[in-house]
């Protein structure tokens, strides 16, 4: 079953980040968004030695899809934003869509003064046409 899911990872143009810091940026924002739907199952030392913790994905669409996406092809793009509101505008887009999505807020440690920053948001694994939907006017980084 191919349904051509992908993930689609933003980041921000304006801010004019050092290349390593937008990758960084980018892989928070495809790590995390994985992360959220992943839960611990359970751990248990007797059958676990190596304290590895159990990973579960929701048994729903969004579950099969992530399933999916690991198992394939492990499809991103990656968009440039040319302002904050034009991101989190997408970011939005995405949780009213019901889509996994993420969004990043850098701390500030190593760019931006020490300033809290937003500087990337991922949206999917999902079905390309879903996320094509929100994502389709940016061009590409």
């Amino acid at each position: 079953m191919d349904k051509n899911i992908k993930q689609v990872i933003i980041i921000r143009k304006d801010l004019n980040m050092r290349k390593g810091k937008m990758i960084a940026q980018g892989s928070h924002a495809s790590m995390a968004v994985i992360f959220s739907y992943m839960t611990p199952n359970y751990f248990n030392p007797s059958e676990n030695p190596k304290n590895n913790f159990v990973i579960q994905l929701p048994e729903n669409e969004i579950g099969n899809d992530i399933k999916e996406w690991m198992l394939g092809m492990f499809k991103k793009i990656v968009v440039g934003a040319e302002t904050l509101i034009q991101m989190i505008d997408a970011y939005q887009k995405a949780k009213e869509a019901g889509l996994p999505c993420s969004i990043i807020e850098d701390k500030g440690l190593t760019e931006f003064g020490g300033e809290i920053t937003i500087t990337a948001v991922a949206i999917g694994p999902a079905a390309a046409e879903k996320i094509d939907k929100i994502t389709g006017n940016f061009s590409l980084l």
